[in-house]
């Protein structure tokens, strides 16, 4: 499994007000879209969530998000790493994800950008 980047996940109360410095420290303009309650806006390497706090509690303890070539390869690599897979693989708008509870108890989120057919 190849590590092709990180995405620093930041949970923030006012996405509209927050987006302008994200994007202009990042250069470049945000990608946005809902998911499951919850607006996101995708800057650079940031991804900023603002929504009900029931769900940002859940968001939070996911530390940060791991972008692979194929998550199926990422789970198998995983699991035999001792790693539990928490959900997932699972489609999302931008390609597939899946949650990874690490043995040292730490949480990612594990993308790609592969295609549900």
């Amino acid at each position: 499994m190849e590590i092709l980047g990180t995405t620093l996940r930041i949970c923030v109360e006012d996405l509209e007000a927050s987006v302008p410095f994200y994007e202009r420290i990042a250069g470049s303009r945000a990608l946005r879209f809902e998911r499951g309650g919850v607006s996101v806006a995708a800057v650079g390497c940031f991804l900023l969530m603002s929504g009900p706090e029931h769900e940002l509690e859940v968001l939070r303890k996911v530390s940060a998000t791991i972008a692979v070539e194929d998550v199926d390869e990422a789970r198998d690599v995983l699991t035999s790493s001792g790693a539990r897979i928490l959900a997932g693989p699972l489609p999302t708008p931008a390609g597939r994800n899946l949650l990874a509870l690490h043995p040292d108890g730490a949480v990612f989120e594990y993308v790609d950008r592969r295609t549900v057919m």
